[in-house]
């Protein structure tokens, strides 16, 4: 047990580390996490034998849920809903074109099964949320005409429809159903799919409007178990989870909830954890030996979808839409696959379908070459199309983006001799952009304008602009026990260095606001802030 531990802790370690280094070289990410499990591999450095498809399927749809429900929860609809429609065909019609097109190409130029053709063409017909998603946020990118939203909503809303697809073709293949029973199977994905994830997320959000959290940290915990709940549920009566998972999440990440902005930090990491831990599973899964064996027609595959099959696609989807062809450019490049490819190939490989040659190193191959060329150069392209704009901020297609500027609120105390005490708010000179907002006496806020006068006990709420953190401050504690020097010493006397400043004292359960003649004391805690 404890060797296994102690790899699971260094192979994170190293993606974290990875992943610095990556985004300095302009590298995508992933990629460097599916090249550390190829590393610890069979094949690799540390030759560990690892084949077990099952498990790494099971593994990576939890993994993909998260990361379907962070997709949603995530996207700011105020700034998808511009380009809600033309995601949305591209996310549904643009699937079906890309599944059929590529398995087309497949059959024509590698002369393959017919129905091995499709079912590849549905495994890679979806952009990946996963790659666009690290990408996009990674070169912070400000794209024009809504268009980072555009890929967000569509990388993450595409996956189910790939999912279904390959699922029907699967059933195919195996002479599982029939005809009807096939539509069937796809009304019903959609259908509680849909219904599912609007009527979870509702009653969440109705949940959320009446409960408090006791305990800080239990909102994340109650979060991952209803990310859990959107797929399981909807998938165990048939329907599509993935699709389900994601819907929850854009409804939930857009409504009014406490500490989103937190939530978003957290399911940010979160996300971030699991997907180095898909794509370190699927390069440990992988076996490098066999990718030359399938290399040329992956390569041949990876050609004809970025250049022929994707840019079709758009044109088709978004032309009638009155895109801008430069627009249309840009999706069509940003087409990346990614890990929900990969996994879908490994669905089809435990399943009980008859298929002809090694679909996973296939896919596998295809989605290397996707992360590594577009990946690496999806950041050029949009510069030479001129599609950045600096002006535009890349976090606005967040959900815990707000365009309001960001204040801090300020607790003042009015103690017996206060300066302010006995006088009326409108006597009292306040620095510029702070106001006081909420006057509190026994517990209720009696702030009603500038006749208000202020009392001994009072509370005085203000609020300032926040500080932008563009020259850095750093904060650190310095204990003073009772045989420092510095006990019985004025404020003003205590000069660590003239880039520091004590901001607070800390004394027992008391914090005080120091001033020059504020005397230290032993057991005090000195804040300190100092210029980064």
């Amino acid at each position: 047990m404890m060797p296994y531990l102690l790899m699971c802790t260094v192979v994170i370690l190293l993606c974290v580390l990875i992943s610095g280094l990556t985004h300095r070289l302009g590298v995508p990410v992933l990629l460097a996490f599916i090249a550390l499990g190829m590393l610890f591999g069979e094949n690799g450095v540390f030759r560990i034998p690892f084949d077990n498809y099952t498990l790494v399927e099971q593994i990576c749809t939890v993994a993909l849920v998260f990361i379907m429900f962070y997709g949603g929860f995530g996207t700011n609809w105020d700034q998808a809903k511009p380009v809600a429609v033309q995601a949305a065909v591209l996310a549904s019609g643009g699937v079906v074109l890309t599944a059929g097109l590529t398995g087309a190409v497949c059959i024509l130029f590698l002369k393959m099964p017919a129905l091995d053709a499709l079912l590849l063409g549905a495994i890679l017909s979806s952009t990946d949320a996963a790659s666009v998603f690290s990408v996009l946020r990674s070169k912070k990118l400000g794209l024009r005409e809504n268009t980072a939203s555009l890929l967000e909503v569509e990388s993450g809303s595409n996956d189910p429809f790939a999912y279904m697809l390959t699922i029907i073709l699967l059933s195919v293949m195996s002479g599982q159903a029939s005809g009807g029973e096939l539509a069937w199977m796809a009304v019903k994905q959609l259908l509680l799919g849909i219904l599912g994830g609007v009527g979870i997320a509702l009653l969440v959000r109705a949940f959320l409007r009446r409960y408090r959290f006791p305990v800080s940290g239990f909102d994340m915990a109650f979060f991952i178990g209803i990310a859990l709940l959107s797929y399981a549920l909807p998938a165990d009566l048939g329907g599509n989870g993935y699709l389900s998972a994601y819907i929850v999440g854009i409804v939930l990440g857009n409504s009014r909830i406490r500490k989103k902005k937190s939530l978003v930090h957290f399911f940010d990491g979160f996300t971030s954890l699991m997907q180095m831990l898909i794509f370190f599973l699927l390069g440990l899964l992988a076996t490098p030996a066999r990718i030359p064996a399938i290399f040329l027609p992956a390569v041949v595959i990876a050609l004809l979808l970025t250049f022929v099959v994707r840019p079709l696609v758009v044109a088709v989807c978004l032309t009638p839409l009155k895109c801008s062809f430069r627009q249309q450019m840009l999706v069509s490049f940003a087409g990346l696959r990614g890990a929900a490819s990969i996994v879908f190939a490994i669905m089809a490989t435990v399943h009980q379908a008859q298929t002809s040659g090694d679909l996973f190193h296939m896919i596998f191959c295809v989605v290397l070459l996707s992360i590594a060329f577009q990946g690496s150069l999806l950041a050029p392209v949009a510069r030479r199309l001129g599609m950045c704009d600096q002006n535009i901020d890349d976090a606005k297609s967040f959900s815990d983006y707000t365009d309001e500027v960001k204040l801090y609120f300020i607790n003042l105390e009015i103690y017996e001799g206060h300066p302010w005490q006995g006088k009326a708010l409108c006597e009292v000179s306040l620095p510029p952009d702070m106001l006081v907002v909420m006057l509190l006496r026994d517990g209720k806020n009696v702030l009603q304008g500038g006749s208000t006068v202020f009392s001994a006990h009072d509370s005085v709420i203000l609020s300032a602009p926040a500080y932008q953190d563009e020259v850095g401050l750093a904060l650190h504690e310095q204990h003073i026990d009772a045989n420092s020097p510095w006990v019985g010493k004025s404020i003003a006397a205590f000069s660590p260095s003239k880039e520091e400043l004590i901001v607070m004292i800390l004394r027992g359960e008391e914090m005080v606001i120091p001033k020059g003649d504020t005397q230290i004391e032993a057991d005090d805690i000195l804040v300190i802030s100092e210029q980064k």
